[in-house]
This record gives structure tokens, sequence and C-alpha cells, in this order.
């Protein structure tokens, strides 16, 4: 019952296959990598998001969150970041592979539909 409950509140789907995964090598982890993101990179925008990308070379995309403490305390935060990696998860078949992409998000995803957030970065993303 209470994953129920913590999953109506993150707006995912329940997975009962193992293929919707999101491994340690789909992400970006170290500061170093993110900077290169934002030095070398592009930037698109939109009412939800802001998305830094930038090539990498590889066969897949990687990914990462950076939240700013202005957002929201530590529950807000998580629920955004839980919220974006989940959206990333589901639909990391449909977004261009051989990027290195980082999301910000803006206040309004505190507050938004979860099928609203979906749309708005899945577009930004399918954009790069």
């Amino acid at each position: 019952m209470r994953r129920a409950v913590r999953r109506d509140v993150i707006g995912s789907l329940p997975s009962n296959s193992g293929r919707l995964e999101f491994p340690r090598e789909a992400r970006l982890v170290r500061r170093g990598e993110f900077d290169t993101v934002y030095r070398a990179g592009k930037r698109r925008s939109s009412s939800h998001f802001t998305v830094f990308f930038r090539a990498n070379q590889m066969p897949q995309s990687r990914f990462g969150f950076s939240i700013k403490k202005a957002l929201g305390g530590a529950v807000v935060r998580n629920r955004m970041r839980r919220r974006m990696r989940e959206i990333v998860r589901c639909h990391r078949q449909e977004i261009p592979a051989g990027w290195d992409i980082v999301i910000h998000p803006k206040s309004a995803v505190a507050r938004a539909p979860f099928a609203t957030l979906t749309a708005d970065l899945l577009r930004l993303l399918q954009s790069a």
C-alpha cells in the first residue's frame, strides 16, 4: 500500500519489466562531467526546465539533474528529482543517443501535473 501511495505522489507507472532501467552508466555523477556540459554544451529552455546538452561520442546518452536550494526544502527538491528521473527512466529509448544532458527544473515543476512535465521534457530532449 505504501509503495502505491508513493508512486501516486511521484506520478510514475508501475514497472513489471526490467527493461526500463536507469543504470549508473546512464548518469552524470562527477562534477567535472557537469562542468564540461555547462562550458561546451548548448542550452534549451521551456516553462518547466532548462536543459544543457553536449555530444559525448558514446552509444548512449547520460543524464544529470541539478536542483537549486532556492526551489524548496529537501523534501520538495527530492520529489522534483524523483519525478525527473522517472521521466527519463520511462522514456530513455525515445531520447536521442550520444548526448550528455543536465536538467535544471524551474519552480513550476513542484506543482505541475506529471503528464505535462513528461511532454515538456521530452519535447526539449528530442530537440537536442
